[in-house]
């Protein structure tokens, strides 16, 4: 298979892709959006209260990292969307999982299936998140790992809603103009799925058309 840049995929209106020939493993990819999310908070609750029994972090530190992992969350969902599932398919390893991890889905936006990670992903994800959390800041982890996942399931929830449903007539409208863009106008742009706050910081808003 050649591998395209996302920027050079046309979007199909099936409402299924695949990723294997063989149909277990292709079920396998396949998940309902709740279930992950549900998931992460889950995994994101029992963390708080795993550091509630058995660390001595304070209420007044819970207050802080726990946000600060929320924040945290929305940057990194910026700069893996921009940097990782958007990286040019150089060679065929990096073709494959950009194909595979977002250009399916730029391919088939329609395929509600495809709008999380499967729930075992999820499971190795979550814990992977709190070892590399509790190796760079101990048991604080416990208390901003909570808050970096449900920045997660935030993300996934917007992702599932702004592909499922119309847009409200609300402030909230923005968020399904900005992925429809993204989607079918300019790949290169609106980098943020559940904020626009880093794609204003780093100016990768979609552009104004101008009169």
């Amino acid at each position: 298979m050649n591998y395209k840049a996302i920027h050079d995929i046309k979007p199909k209106n099936d409402k299924a892709a695949k990723m294997f020939e063989n149909p277990i493993l292709d079920k396998l990819t396949n998940s309902h959006a709740s279930i992950p999310i549900s998931l992460l908070v889950v995994f994101g609750i029992g963390f708080l209260y795993w550091g509630t029994q058995h660390t001595g972090l304070t209420s007044s530190q819970y207050l802080i990292l726990a946000p600060s992992g929320l924040l945290v969350w929305s940057l990194f969902e910026y700069l893996m969307h921009k940097h990782f599932y958007h990286m040019l398919p150089t060679n065929k390893l990096k073709g494959w999982i950009q194909y595979n991890m977002h250009g399916l889905h730029h391919e088939y936006p329609k395929d509600k299936t495809r709008l999380a990670m499967p729930p075992l992903a999820i499971i190795v994800i979550a814990f992977m998140f709190l070892f590399v959390f509790k190796l760079i800041m101990g048991e604080a982890a416990y208390a901003f790992t909570p808050g970096f996942l449900f920045g997660y399931a935030g993300y996934l929830c917007v992702h599932y809603i702004v592909h499922a449903f119309q847009p409200p007539k609300n402030a909230f409208k923005v968020l399904w103009v900005n992925h429809g863009i993204h989607h079918y106008k300019d790949p290169d742009a609106a980098f943020g799925v559940s904020s626009p706050l880093w794609d204003y910081i780093f100016r990768t808003l979609p552009k104004k058309k101008t009169k």
